[in-house]
């Protein structure tokens, strides 16, 4: 401490003075002495000098008082349960206050037992913070807990997995709630030098333990990292970043098997196990933070540096290795889903899946069993289209459509048009369910352009494959979610504009395309599905578009924006329609 009290409170001194008299019977001293601590910390104000300095002096006065070498024990366990969780609580009144709470908290630290010192400060944490107040006492609790981790001496992991239990969940309740940059900066400065005194801990280890409460460091240290990236500005992220990659070489984490989510697995099998409680209240951000810890190396050559690791290899074993890309996907989708990361965040994660395109890799064979991939690629085209969705960036969001269109083309054809019913199914965007119906189409067309010239090698391979290509019966049914929506219809307007129109290309296309190469490979020209196209679809579609072009004679501003909406609508349902007639007339 660099300032001393210019005064001290006689009352405050009087209180100390019983309190170090009353050895036998200390109780009523201990709690004159915290209802004074509560008394000066209601009048402090950081924006009032003299409410700062009476509070400072306060403390000061206290902390000479328990570092008397002539104190008894007996006081010091006495104060023990009550007088560190009473001058935390003056860690907000000023950065020299919290100075002296963390002092006074220290000589708690060299005076007890790490056992009992540990239960204090979990249960101040968890008392304080569910009394709401001001945040400022977590800085100092932190800083206890980072001290009296280098004192145990038994059932290390034990005691440091339930200590950072309590941590983990105030720093994600505090941080949620604190705007001002400052605060958080003390908090998180703390966490990482917790986890520098678990690495401590570890050094002192070895075998089992060991091995397990490296694992928990690992997790500790990438459930700050996301912590850290959700609360700050990339910017301001930056040295936190640095500290905590440094970790990982200690640790063992490589930027390989956290991308692919194999190190978080394998720590997280020792450490949470089954115990899904503690997954949920304490490690639920350890992919996400994962996957950051690897993006913030992609966009800074110096936190690579500190995590001693090599991009270039990263990325070419991904380019290179369909399964540990896919596996990559469904971390990055951690980062792409996320509603409180900044925007740089995600321009970098799209960034770096545009840069391990262009692999030389085998097509995934057709016939293998992928279908326990699925639900990690599905979730990430879902955290893509988010990010096409909602950017205002629109290089940003040209990015994030390349990247969409490349992860389809690197599934198999036979499971991508599940994949892509049901991204239509689960969407509520009309502008959204177009562009899927649109890379439909652009799909179908490039096959048939691949295969123009060579139909009857395309015949043979349909034969042998009747799955492999998206020219199936399966394509209609596309057309009909939109066309006779599943909930009942016709599809409603100027709501689902976009997809209809979409939709009624997507069937035009198709009926054209198997029209001219007098093949049938959807079943579109079948009289039985032209029956059903016409009667089921197009005809109630042109009754409810007829039904509104009509009023166009009382049209207000807002119904003419409809109508001209639907006036691209109207031509290629009229199209749609005499295509399908000129056919149903061809087959009787």
């Amino acid at each position: 401490m660099s300032d001393q009290p210019e005064q001290s409170s006689p009352v405050l001194q009087k209180i100390l003075n019983s309190l170090s008299q009353s050895v036998d019977r200390p109780q009523c001293s201990v709690s004159e002495l915290i209802d004074f601590l509560n008394s000066v910390l209601a009048q402090s104000d950081p924006d009032n000098e003299d409410a700062e300095a009476t509070a400072f002096e306060t403390l000061t006065q206290v902390h000479q008082f328990i570092s008397s070498p002539s104190l008894d024990q007996g006081i010091i366990d006495q104060l023990l349960f009550e007088l560190p969780k009473a001058v935390a609580e003056f860690g907000g009144v000023s950065d020299r206050c919290l100075e002296v709470a963390e002092s006074i908290i220290d000589r708690f630290v060299s005076m007890c037992g790490a056992r009992d010192m540990l239960s204090v400060l979990g249960e101040a944490l968890a008392y304080l913070t569910a009394k709401r107040g001001d945040y400022g006492y977590v800085a100092p609790l932190l800083s206890g807990f980072s001290k009296v981790f280098l004192c145990l001496e038994r059932r290390h992991f034990e005691q440091v997995k339930e200590a950072t239990g309590i941590i983990l969940k105030v720093l994600k309740a505090v941080s949620l709630e604190l705007e001002g940059e400052t605060e958080l900066q003390k908090l998180f400065y703390r966490a990482v030098d917790i986890a520098n005194s678990m690495r401590a801990v570890c050094m002192k280890l070895s075998g089992g333990v060991y091995d397990k409460l490296c694992a928990l460091l690992g997790l500790y240290v990438l459930e700050i990292m996301a912590l850290v990236s959700m609360n700050f500005k990339a910017l301001s992220s930056q040295p936190f970043v640095l500290q905590l990659s440094s970790f990982f070489p200690f640790g063992g984490l490589s930027y390989l098997g956290l991308i692919t989510g194999s190190d978080v697995d394998k720590r997280s099998r020792i450490v949470i196990g089954d115990d899904e409680e503690i997954y949920v209240s304490c490690f639920s951000d350890i992919n996400c933070g994962s996957s950051l810890s690897v993006i913030w190396g992609y966009a800074s050559d110096e936190v690579a540096r500190a995590a001693a690791e090599d991009l270039t290899t990263v990325k070419d074993e991904l380019r290179n290795n369909q399964t540990k890309r896919w596996q990559a996907f469904g971390m990055l989708k951690h980062i792409l889903a996320s509603v409180t990361l900044p925007k740089e965040l995600k321009k970098n994660a799209i960034d770096f899946l545009l840069s391990i395109r262009g692999g030389n890799i085998s097509p995934c064979d057709e016939h293998n069993d992928i279908s326990s991939d699925m639900p990690g690629l599905f979730a990430v085209l879902q955290a893509v289209q988010m990010v096409i969705m909602y950017t205002s960036d629109t290089v940003l969001r040209k990015s994030a459509f390349d990247v969409f269109k490349w992860i389809l083309a690197d599934i198999p054809t036979s499971h991508r048009f599940d994949i892509l019913k049901a991204l239509i199914t689960k969407s509520d965007s009309s502008s959204m369910i177009a562009i899927l119906l649109d890379i439909v189409k652009g799909e179908m067309h490039k096959e048939s352009c691949e295969k123009m010239g060579n139909k009857e090698a395309l015949r043979e391979e349909n034969k042998a494959h009747p799955h492999s290509s998206l020219w199936t019966a399966n394509v209609l049914e596309l057309v009909e979610l939109i066309l006779r929506p599943p909930k009942g219809g016709p599809p409603t307007f100027p709501e689902h504009t976009d997809s209809v129109l979409s939709a009624l290309n997507l069937y035009r296309y198709v009926l054209i395309a198997e029209s001219r190469g007098t093949t049938n490979y959807t079943g579109v020209l079948s009289r039985s599905n032209l029956q059903k196209a016409f009667n089921e679809w197009l005809l109630p579609l042109r009754t409810l578009v007829t039904g509104i072009m009509a009023k166009n004679e009382h049209a207000n501003d807002e119904l003419a924006l409809t109508l001209c909406t639907l006036n691209p609508v109207e031509l290629v349902l009229y199209r749609c329609i005499e295509l399908v007639e000129e056919k149903l007339k061809e087959s009787t």
